[in-house]
């Protein structure tokens, strides 16, 4: 099955909302501005809380972070795909 498209300029650009620095949550990748760490976010999304859950319990987070975080991950496993890091290869 084809992998469906999606229009770029309708996806938003992630690396504009996450940033990582050596300084700021041990330089995990956080939400720009805050330290509000992406993997607290997936962690929220894959326990199956609603964007708006999320919010409530970061009142600076934004619908457009929430989805920046989707995307970073999205492109990690890309980047998995192109140079496993993390994938044992069994024979």
């Amino acid at each position: 099955m084809a992998r469906k498209q999606q229009d770029p300029a309708r996806v938003p650009d992630w690396r504009s909302r996450i940033s990582v620095n050596p300084q700021v949550c041990h330089g995990r990748p956080c939400i720009a501005g805050t330290r509000i760490m992406v993997s607290v976010i997936l962690d929220c999304l894959q326990a199956g809380e609603s964007d708006a859950e999320i919010r409530r319990q970061y009142p600076t987070l934004e619908t457009e972070d929430i989805r920046a975080a989707m995307g970073y991950a999205a492109w990690l496993a890309h980047e998995e795909d192109e140079h496993p890091l993390h994938t044992e290869v069994t024979v």
